[in-house]
């Protein structure tokens, strides 16, 4: 089955007053390239998210960015009123004839004088934050999925297209090499005391080396074989580029051994549909 490392996937919740937001989307790579963002709060746990995204999405260039909201009003300030009034004693003493207000807002920038209440992460926010990783990585499966189909027609449709060039390769063989033999009898008659035998074992290694069958036969396997894993293989893409390399140099020989005008056309066309599936198959997972 074609996955696509292309992909998108969001998840928001609320737990406790906190809204918490998961946005992750990715490119192709050829490892697991992480990028992430998160809040201080969840700093703790990245070690265990970067494990979620990198267990189930494999490989890919991915960017994750988890933002959290604060919905209700934070109860976790204290403010230290005796401390704050010993800072404006203390400001008055150095400077009796500033107005109070004035003391009151410096005295509140001095170290201490508003602290926050530690905040644990407790293990029901943990459990809260991991079910929103996972819900945002099934959303992001599914986009996977979608471009994948997409993906799978249209290297189907240039598989199908080769195969069908080089079934139009069959009529020009023996065209080629008829015309070959023409020529060379023609080149004979402008001599004389010509060596026929030496001429026919010439014209049979001249065919020999103009002979395309085993070209067509292994590229006809390989057409087979990347449709097979295509098909039927999971995570296929580094193996799909591999076999799509095989396919270009039973392609190239074919065209270095072609000669013949009609031929060097199909294989053109044939080229132009194998530069698709290389640059299709890049993006499979």
């Amino acid at each position: 089955m074609i996955l696509s490392m292309t992909g998108f996937g969001r998840a928001e919740s609320v737990f406790e007053g906190k809204k918490i937001t998961i946005d992750i989307k990715s490119l192709n790579s050829k490892s697991f390239d992480l990028n992430i963002k998160i809040p201080l709060r969840y700093k703790e746990k990245e070690f265990e998210i970067r494990k979620i995204l990198n267990d189930r999405i494999i490989r890919g260039k991915v960017d994750c960015y988890i933002n959290m909201e604060n919905l209700e009003e934070s109860t976790d300030v204290k403010i230290n009123k005796s401390l704050i009034g010993s800072y404006i004693s203390e400001l008055r003493n150095i400077a009796s004839d500033g107005p109070e207000f004035e003391y009151l807002k410096m005295a509140v920038r001095l170290p201490d004088a508003i602290t926050s209440r530690p905040d644990e992460l407790s293990e029901g926010e943990w459990e809260a934050l991991a079910k929103i990783v996972n819900a945002a990585v099934d959303r992001f499966e599914e986009f996977r999925k979608t471009e994948g189909k997409i993906l799978h027609e249209e290297l189907e449709r240039n598989i199908q297209n080769i195969d069908k060039y080089l079934s139009k390769v069959v009529p020009f063989e023996e065209e080629r090499i008829v015309a070959v033999k023409e020529r060379y009898q023609k080149s004979l008659k402008e001599f004389e005391n010509v060596d026929e035998t030496r001429f026919y074992q010439e014209m049979a290694y001249f065919t020999e080396k103009l002979d395309i069958s085993e070209e067509k036969v292994r590229l006809s396997q390989h057409l087979k074989y990347y449709k097979e894993v295509m098909d039927n293989e999971d995570f296929n893409g580094k193996k799909l580029g591999f076999i799509s390399q095989e396919i270009g140099r039973e392609i190239n020989t074919l065209g270095s051994k072609a000669n013949h005008a009609e031929i060097q056309k199909l294989v053109v066309m044939m080229k132009d549909d194998l530069e698709k599936i290389k640059e299709q198959t890049l993006n499979v997972l």
